[in-house]
């Protein structure tokens, strides 16, 4: 257990009711993509991180302006990169919703602690445990097989482009996180979020621009983008933030995959998505060795 946290029975039970209510908010992001999904997901990407953005800036302008005053040129080319991959993550998970199931997609994004030990292992010659090695060879069958599956079940045509998408923004996610780990030993949350929502968001807005889609839409999809703002980005994330003063952040990580589970099946209740068998045991064997991952770190 992390050093300073309490026992889990001594923690307060506000605690796991904000835990609760956070794997929840979690767990609807991809649903409130889906019902979303009659704008392009670009749009949806725009919207959602550019509100995200505009509801920090009151509380980080009030709370943290000295803070976001003294931040370094250093510190704000590593928030800006930060903020690029962060609005590319978005991209890449929101648009595989519209490709693949959200059973495949919400767990292939949970790869990133994979991800993570890996460019640990490449980039700062950190040394891989067997069993590191063996969760990322597991991860990468439940994987193939989840790929598989879909591809033989047709249900989504472009299962395999989605299920890639997915994995692509676990990789983007994970650098995003090496680089806000870095960041945030210096800098003072809130001056850290507000830069970092506001570059994900002109990062979206830009590739939105790019590609020419429409921003303009009706008021049922903004109030989707809101509730995606307010709810996984704001209260799912900032429960954790609150959160890991108690517990530790191995067990966070653990709990952090209920996520895909509440997601599915939502997905299964809500859109009759059942994944087929051989897709389960992929999805198994991933969450399994992304288990392995945190337990080694506990």
């Amino acid at each position: 257990m992390a050093t300073g946290a309490p026992p889990a029975a001594r923690v307060p039970l506000r605690v796991w009711l904000v835990l609760a209510v956070g794997l929840a908010t979690f767990g609807s992001s991809a649903i409130l993509v889906r019902y979303a999904s009659d704008a392009p997901g670009l749009t949806v990407a725009v919207w959602r991180t550019g509100l995200a953005a505009v509801l920090v800036a009151p509380l980080a302008l009030a709370k943290a302006r000295p803070a976001l005053r003294a931040l370094s040129r250093r510190d704000l080319a590593l928030i800006g990169a930060a903020g690029v991959l962060l609005g590319l993550h978005f991209i890449g998970y929101i648009e595989s919703l519209y490709h693949t199931s959200v059973a495949s997609s919400s767990v292939l994004v949970t790869t990133s602690p994979l991800f993570i030990a890996a460019l640990g292992y490449v980039f700062l010659r950190e040394r891989l445990a067997a069993r590191t090695i063996v969760a990322i060879g597991t991860a990468v069958l439940g994987a193939a097989l989840i790929g598989l599956a879909d591809a033989q079940a047709g249900a989504f045509p472009r299962a395999g482009f989605g299920n890639a998408l997915a994995l692509l923004a676990a990789l983007l996610f994970s650098g995003y996180l090496l680089i806000g780990r870095a960041v945030r030993q210096r800098a003072d949350f809130l001056a850290y979020l507000l830069p970092v929502y506001g570059v994900a968001a002109l990062t979206c807005l830009v590739a939105a621009w790019g590609r020419g889609v429409p921003l303009v839409q009706p008021l049922p999809i903004l109030g989707l983008c809101l509730l995606m703002a307010l709810g996984p980005q704001l209260l799912g994330h900032g429960s954790f933030n609150y959160a890991v003063r108690y517990l530790p952040a191995a067990l966070l990580g653990l709990l952090s995959l209920i996520e895909p589970v509440v997601a599915s099946l939502l997905a299964l209740v809500l859109f009759g998505e059942a994944p087929p068998a051989l897709a389960v045991v992929g999805m198994v064997a991933v969450l399994a060795s992304i288990a392995v991952v945190f337990v080694r770190r506990a």
